[in-house]
C-alpha cells in the first residue's frame, strides 16, 4: 500500500503516562524522554500535553521541537464549560496556550486548540461513562451555558491567537454520546467551533463499542471534523466496564484504550474514509494510560508501524 504524503503521524504526552487529570502528575517522565522516544518511535508530531510539562517560553519549547524536527500539532484545554463561573479562567487560560501554540507553530500544519469538558469532574458521569443515558444529560439551560462557553472561548483565541479551534468529545465529561455531540455542534458557531474526532472516545461513549458505530460517527460529523484522534477500544473492556458499573478511570486502568488493531476501531475504513475525503495534515495518535501503566515507547512504536502497515 503506497503512503499518503498528506496524512502525518503525531502522538501525545497522554500516550506516557501525561494525563491532564489532577492526581495523575506526581511520577511522569520528563518531557524531554518523552519527545525523544516519540521521535525514536516514528512520530512527527506531539501535543502539548499539560501546561508546565513542556517548557513555556516559545524560544526553548521552539529549540525542543526544532533539535527533533518535531512539530506541535496542537494542546488539550479542559474547562468545566457547564459552569458559568468557570468561563473567564478558561478563557484566560486558554488564550495563554494559544498564545504559546502560535509562537511554535509550523504554518504549513498549523496546531489546533482543543478545547473539553472538565471531564471526570462531575462524579456521576465519571461514574456512567460509556453507559449515558438521557436522565445523565445536561438540561436545555445548562446546554446554553455549556455552548456559550465553547462559542466564547474559541472565538477569543481565534481573534488573540489566529488558531483553530476543535472541540473534543470526550468519556467521562458532558460531550460523549453521539447525541451529545450533535447538540453541541448545533449550538456552536461552525465557522469558530470544529470538531476533533476521536476513535476510541466515540466507540466507548456510543454505548456500542464497534467498527460500524465508529464509522457512523465518522461519516455524520463529517463536516465539522478538523483533525483526528486515532485511539482504539476493546469491546471486552467495555463490556466488562458496564457489566461492572467501573468508573472510567477504573476501565481507563483496565486497558480500555488498546493498542490499536487490538480493539473495534476499523483503522483501514478510517484511513481510507480520511483520504477518500481530502483530510490534509496530522492525526494523532493517542493511547491513555496511567502513569506507570504499561510501557510506552514499545507501545507508541506498535501503533506507529500499524499505521504504517495501513500506510500513513
Amino acid at each position: 500500500m503506497h503512503a499518503h504524503a498528506d496524512i502525518r503521524v503525531g502522538n501525545a504526552p497522554c500516550s506516557w503516562g501525561t494525563l491532564e487529570f489532577e492526581g495523575f502528575r506526581s511520577d511522569r517522565l520528563p518531557f524531554a524522554q518523552v519527545l525523544d522516544e516519540m521521535v525514536e518511535t516514528g512520530y512527527s508530531g506531539t501535543e502539548l500535553g499539560d501546561w508546565g510539562f513542556m517548557p513555556t517560553e516559545p524560544e526553548v519549547l521552539r529549540a525542543e521541537l526544532r533539535k527533533r524536527a518535531l512539530t506541535m500539532t496542537g494542546a488539550f484545554v479542559p474547562v468545566r464549560f457547564a459552569d458559568p463561573a468557570a468561563h473567564a479562567e478558561g478563557e484566560a487560560r486558554a488564550v495563554r496556550i494559544a498564545g504559546l501554540l502560535a509562537a511554535v507553530a509550523d504554518p504549513d500544519y498549523p496546531p489546533f486548540l482543543v478545547l473539553s469538558d472538565d471531564n471526570a469532574a462531575d462524579l456521576i458521569r465519571a461514574q456512567h461513562a460509556g453507559r449515558v443515558g438521557p436522565a445523565l444529560m445536561l438540561d436545555e439551560a445548562r446546554w446554553r451555558v455549556f455552548a456559550d462557553g465553547v462559542n466564547r472561548i474559541a472565538r477569543a483565541v481565534a481573534a488573540q491567537t489566529g488558531l483553530r479551534v476543535v472541540f473534543h468529545h470526550h468519556c467521562a465529561g458532558f460531550v460523549e454520546t453521539p447525541a451529545e455531540i450533535e447538540r453541541l455542534l448545533a449550538l456552536t458557531d461552525p465557522s469558530a467551533v470544529g470538531l476533533v474526532f476521536d476513535t476510541g472516545h466515540y466507540a466507548f461513549g456510543s454505548g456500542n463499542p464497534s467498527a460500524a458505530e465508529v464509522m457512523r460517527g465518522l461519516q455524520a460529523f463529517w463536516p465539522r471534523i478538523r483533525y483526528v484522534h486515532l485511539k482504539d477500544c476493546s469491546p471486552q473492556v467495555a463490556a466488562r466496564a458496564a457489566r461492572d458499573e467501573w468508573d472510567y478511570h477504573t476501565a481507563v486502568r483496565h486497558g480500555l484504550f488498546c493498542e490499536l488493531g487490538q480493539g473495534c476501531v476499523p483503522f483501514d475504513q478510517v484511513i481510507a474514509w480520511l483520504n477518500a475525503h481530502g483530510y490534509r495534515g496530522y492525526v494523532t495518535v493517542e493511547q491513555d494510560v496511567l502513569p506507570g501503566m504499561g510501557t510506552p515507547k514499545e507501545s507508541a512504536w506498535r501503533n506507529r508501524q500499524f499505521l504504517r502497515g495501513l500506510g500513513i
